[in-house]
């Protein structure tokens, strides 16, 4: 018995209508939800949720001296938090801590506490004892030089990984049944980073760390975050210009912040979650890591050439 090719077109003719169909349909429905999903986050916000009076009076801060830690005191004081600063620099601390005060006029406290060392954590622990926490924004982080294996390997650890299993569990302890923990990692841990292995590696912890705790309190009224950055124009980051896509730290945070709890993982600004969209979804890894390679050479030659000249 034979068939014709009109014969087996007819055969399959409704049920690959019905297939194009049903994909056409689901294509759209994921398409409008993601549009939907979008403007809830980038144009509505929840800005609201953050307040003294939903979470707790105090606010936490580390790395609050400069660049983004900075941003997030001033802007978490702006909306009626009172300020825990955390920092390596008494100095600084003193510093922030009074502009702080005289510009929102809230009430500033300060721990002095550099992250590179281990022996740090009770005495943050007694700095936090008795008060009512709400908000902890872990933005302290470090970088290394552009080699695979360095003497600030140690440091680096210390600094991204040790801290924030450190102090996070700290301020949950001291939660009353509502919270939000705002773990700073990078965009560079969504993907590889070749010659800046440990410190991509270090931000990758921070995010799956933060997810799984996530996991573990979603149904305990406790918001744990991973924010994912781009480049922000901080003295970290070397970059003096803000520009769209590299936004100062204020603006960066104002638009973070309007994240908190609608996305457990998040770039925080609209231009770099297109580009977290673009660098993970659309790009082939293989192409991806020799584009970052490729940058990660040219930095190192530039870095290398004002070593000789100076």
């Amino acid at each position: 018995m034979s068939f014709s090719g009109e014969a087996v077109f007819r055969a399959v003719e409704a049920p690959l209508f019905w297939l194009g169909a049903l994909t056409a349909a689901w294509l759209s429905l994921c398409t409008v939800y993601r549009l939907l999903s979008g403007f809830r986050v980038w144009v509505l916000g929840n800005g609201r949720l953050l307040s003294p009076a939903k979470l707790g009076k105090w606010a936490v801060v580390t790395g609050a001296t400069d660049g983004i830690g900075k941003a997030y005191a001033e802007e978490l004081a702006r909306k009626g938090f009172a300020i825990v600063l955390i920092s390596r620099s008494q100095e600084k601390l003193d510093d922030v801590s009074k502009a702080i005060a005289s510009k929102c006029g809230v009430e500033t406290k300060t721990i002095q506490a550099d992250f590179s060392a281990v022996d740090i954590y009770s005495k943050i622990e007694g700095g936090l004892t008795g008060l009512e926490i709400g908000v902890l924004g872990k933005t302290a982080g470090g970088a290394e030089a552009s080699s695979l294996f360095t003497s600030f390997i140690d440091t680096l650890v210390n600094i991204n990984i040790t801290s924030v299993c450190q102090v996070t569990p700290a301020c949950l302890a001291v939660f009353r049944k509502k919270g939000a923990i705002l773990n700073i990692s990078s965009a560079s841990g969504m993907y590889p980073v070749p010659l800046l292995t440990v410190y991509s590696a270090s931000k990758a912890f921070v995010d799956f760390f933060s997810r799984g705790l996530q996991a573990e309190y979603k149904n305990k009224g406790i918001i744990i975050q991973s924010v994912l950055p781009f480049f922000v124009a901080t003295k970290l980051s070397k970059i003096r210009r803000a520009t769209l896509d590299k936004p100062s730290p204020e603006r960066y945070v104002a638009s973070q912040l309007n994240t908190v709890g609608l996305q457990t993982q998040t770039n925080g600004y609209l231009p770099h979650a297109i580009m977290g969209w673009v660098t993970t979804a659309l790009l082939p890894a293989k192409i991806l890591n020799s584009h970052v390679m490729g940058m990660g050479l040219s930095q190192r030659a530039r870095y290398l050439k004002k070593q000789k000249q100076g």
